[in-house]
Order: structure tokens, then sequence, then C-alpha cells
């Protein structure tokens, strides 16, 4: 069975290219363009990971992870954050909201499948 991966994110193209990798590999892909969009896919279903930018509107990385680990279904699911920011701060930030782990863009197709080896059960 085909691992299921959540991308969120509000930049097109990347969700495209990310979209694009991950079912090149076989993973099944679900799209949100914003924190608060993806919260329709948090509904019960199983997501093995979740991938998330961190500046986004309406909700953002941040918060969107909070959120997810608020829910009992979903709160030991691996996040990677997938975003620009580098600064050490933000990254603590990120691990103290339950953040897994940091990729930064632009990315490599061939690390962000790698670091999504590493964290997925």
């Amino acid at each position: 069975m085909a691992k299921t991966v959540l991308i969120v994110d509000d930049s097109e193209s990347i969700r495209e290219v990310v979209s694009f990798t991950l079912q090149n590999e076989g993973y099944e892909v679900l799209v949100g363009i914003d924190g608060e969009d993806a919260l329709k896919f948090l509904d019960g279903r199983h997501i093995d990971i979740v991938i998330t930018d961190l500046h986004m509107p309406n909700l953002d990385g941040l918060g969107l992870i909070r959120k997810i680990r608020e829910m009992e279904q979903y709160k030991h699911t691996p996040i990677l954050f997938l975003t620009t920011e580098s600064q050490a701060e933000k990254k603590m930030e990120a691990k103290e909201a339950g953040a897994t782990g940091w990729i930064i863009k632009p990315f490599v197709p061939a690390k962000l499948l790698s670091a999504i080896s590493r964290v997925i059960r």
C-alpha cells in the first residue's frame, strides 16, 4: 500500500515539484494550499507524513503543526518543514511546535526523498 503524504505550501510551483517527485516514487499525495486548507485532510484518514511550508496565509506552518499535534490520531505523524528559513531560532521554534525535521528550499529531490525515508514509519 502506498504511503500517503500531505504537502502544504502556498507556492503552486513548489506543490507541483514536490507532488511530482513523490508521485514518481509511488507515494499518494494530498495537497493543501495553506494550513487552513490542509486541515480538511486531517479528518481521520491515515497520513504517513506531512510536509509543510512555514510562511503561508490563513494558517502558517507553525500554527498547522501545533494543530496537528493536538489531534490524537496525528500527534506522532512525522512533519517536515520545507522552507526558505534557515535561522537557528526558527528551527528551534518549529521543533518545539512538534516538527520532526527541516528541509531548506530550494531542495534537491534526492535529499527530500532521503529525509522522508528517514522519518516515515
